[in-house]
């Protein structure tokens, strides 16, 4: 005996749930039972009423396209065969053409339609219209099918432009600014600076391959890079030389006494010989020869030599 088909079947031993039969035999695979809607499923609407219209109105309607097809059959007769030739374009070229037509089922239609129109307003009009009335439909419809065609619009596609590519070289110039330094310079005074070399900016010369598409640039690569000119390198002195300090002055030799010789006796208020008992302010150390006065008593003993007895 066959099972059921493979799929979800009401789980034997828990009927609110499902489970998996894959054919032979039942697989772990449980999933919820459906839930059953109880709502009531809302009410349908009620269909729309269709407009009918009376056996009068039908009447009036046969009426007034008879009469159309009767005082306007040539009018009618050149707008049929427009229609029919536009159709007939259609199929041909399989395209909408300027009425539009949704699908080539409403162009046969067109064509068949047109085509019955078509002739029965052409006997209506020769019926009504005898003689040369009829040579000039006939030359009218004669026209008709190129003017109709000359009225069919056509799609042109307009066409891709080919874009125009070109490569161009490109030269550049950019300023290439020095470099500036300072060295020390023992010649110069410490505190000066003096620029010994001027420094001049230099120029490179860059070369680009440019590609142009349609006139705007669009990659640009650099081909060569060229120093035409060195730039120079500013130099600065700074001094570094500091002048020695001057020497000290020299002492000044102290002033002797004029009378005295072989010895320097200063010139004060008054001179005692030093170790002597005398109060100065100034004082001789040694022994000096009178050669003039004894200004300062310093010869007590009158032989004339100064301070020989201290």
């Amino acid at each position: 005996m066959s099972g059921p088909e493979p799929g979800w079947h009401p789980d034997p031993s828990q009927p609110d749930q499902q489970r998996w039969w894959d054919g032979t035999t039942w697989s772990d695979r449980v999933a919820p039972a459906p839930s059953v809607s109880t709502t009531p499923p809302p009410p349908a609407a009620p269909a729309p009423k269709r407009l009918r219209l009376p056996v009068w109105g039908w009447i009036l309607a046969a009426v007034a396209a008879t009469l159309a097809l009767i005082f306007l059959a040539p009018v009618v007769a050149l707008a049929a065969l427009t229609v029919l030739i536009t159709g007939i374009v259609a199929l041909a070229k399989n395209s909408r053409t300027w009425l539009r037509f949704p699908s080539r089922g409403w162009a046969m239609g067109a064509i068949v339609v047109s085509a019955l129109v078509f002739f029965a307003s052409g006997g209506i009009t020769s019926a009504l219209y005898p003689g040369d009335t009829r040579a000039e439909l006939t030359a009218n419809s004669a026209d008709s099918p190129r003017q109709a065609i000359a009225e069919t619009p056509r799609s042109t596609p307009t066409p891709t432009p080919t874009p125009v590519t070109t490569v161009r070289e490109l030269v550049v110039t950019e300023r290439v600014p020095f470099v500036a330094t300072t060295i020390d310079d023992g010649a110069l005074p410490q505190g000066h600076t003096v620029i010994t070399t001027e420094g001049r900016d230099g120029e490179r010369t860059l070369t680009y391959r440019v590609t142009d598409v349609d006139g705007a640039e669009v990659s640009r690569e650099l081909v060569s890079d060229v120093v035409s000119i060195e730039p120079i390198t500013q130099v600065t002195a700074n001094g570094t030389y500091v002048a020695p300090p001057p020497p000290p002055p020299a002492p000044a030799a102290p002033a002797c006494d004029p009378n005295y010789a072989d010895g320097c006796v200063p010139i004060a208020s008054d001179v005692d010989c030093a170790g002597g008992s005398g109060n100065g302010p100034a004082y001789f150390d040694g022994v000096a020869r009178v050669v003039g006065s004894d200004v300062y008593d310093l010869d007590s003993d009158g032989d004339g030599y100064a301070c020989e007895t201290w």
